[in-house]
Order: structure tokens, then sequence, then C-alpha cells
């Protein structure tokens, strides 16, 4: 999976002018010389495809959907066609995911971390690329 630009929280010490950063899903800190900053990335939600991807979701909202309560399911590299007769939520605990919708020349990667919707009537093919566990909820 590509990275992400996302939005970020900067706190500055020591008056650094100006900080330019690439965020992933981790918070982190670095310092240079007497200079000290911490950064957090906040979440960051993107659709393609009908496919609604959540990155870094807060640990609030998860808690608010009853994401560890979810049943658990996971599976080795692997290549499979699936179609969706209702609306999966699903978060991504590990792995990394290529979904390719029907009818579509691109495709949708999530992984380790993401809160993915994938939408009713949805017909595609998942090519699993590393081993995943996942909890899940279908509406």
């Amino acid at each position: 999976m590509g990275v992400a630009l996302a939005a970020v929280n900067v706190n500055v010490l020591n008056k650094i002018p100006r900080v330019s950063v690439l965020v992933s899903n981790k918070d982190f800190s670095f310092r240079n010389k007497n200079k000290s900053c911490r950064v957090s990335a906040m979440a960051v939600v993107t659709e393609k495809m009908g496919i609604k991807i959540e990155t870094n979701p807060p640990e609030s909202k998860l808690t608010q959907l009853g994401v560890k309560q979810w049943p658990k399911w996971g599976c080795p590299p692997s290549k499979f066609p699936w179609t969706y007769s209702s609306k999966e939520t699903c978060f991504l605990l590990k792995g990394k995911v290529k979904v390719y919708p029907d009818g579509e020349d691109e495709f949708v990667e999530f992984g380790a971390g993401d809160l993915v919707e994938l939408p009713k009537g949805m017909t595609c093919t998942w090519d699993v690329s590393e081993t995943v566990d996942k909890h899940y909820n279908f509406d």
C-alpha cells in the first residue's frame, strides 16, 4: 500500500519554523540538534469504487463501533472471488489486501490499521498478499 498524505497535528518546540511530513499510521517524534517535534497522524478517510477506507481511526471510534466484540476472520496469502450480500465493515489487525471490483481496471488496497466499508452488492476478487487477521461486521 502506498503511503498516504495525511493532515497532521504538529506541536513545535524551540520555534521550528516549518515542518513537512509524509505520514502513515503512527505517532512519532524526531529531534534535530536542539529542536524537537512531535507529529500525530489523524484519521484520513478515502473512498474509491464504493469502498471506504479510514486510515488510523481513533480508538474512540473503534470502541463506539464495538470492533473488539465483532467476530474475527483470517486467511493466508491467497486470491478468491467474493460477493457482498450485505455491507461489511472490517478492521484489519494485520495483513495487506487488494480488492479488484468486477468490471473495474483498478484495485483498492488496504491493510493493518484500516477500517474498511465494502458495499452491499459488490462482486470482487480479493488478492491477499500478506496474511490477514481482521474483525468484521455485516449489516
